[in-house]
C-alpha cells in the first residue's frame, strides 16, 4: 500500500473543509498551537525551576534552597 499522492490530500482537504468550515478548521488550528504553546512553556518553566531550586556552595556540595 502506497502513501496518497497530490491529488489524493487535495481531495482529502476538500472534503474535510466540506465536513467541518473554515472557521472551525481555524479554531481548532488555534487550540492546537495555543496548547503546543502551553506545553513548550511549561517544560520550560519546569527545567527554570530545577535550576532555581538547587543551588551550589564554595565547596561545590549542592543545596536546596
Amino acid at each position: 500500500m502506497r502513501l496518497p499522492g497530490g491529488w489524493e490530500w487535495i481531495i482529502v482537504l476538500v472534503i474535510v473543509l466540506l465536513l467541518f468550515g473554515p472557521g472551525r478548521i481555524g479554531r481548532i488550528a488555534g487550540e492546537i498551537g495555543k496548547s503546543i504553546k502551553a506545553f513548550r512553556d511549561g517544560i520550560a518553566g519546569d527545567k527554570k525551576d530545577d535550576e532555581q531550586s538547587i543551588d551550589t556552595d564554595a565547596s561545590g556540595n549542592v543545596e536546596p534552597k
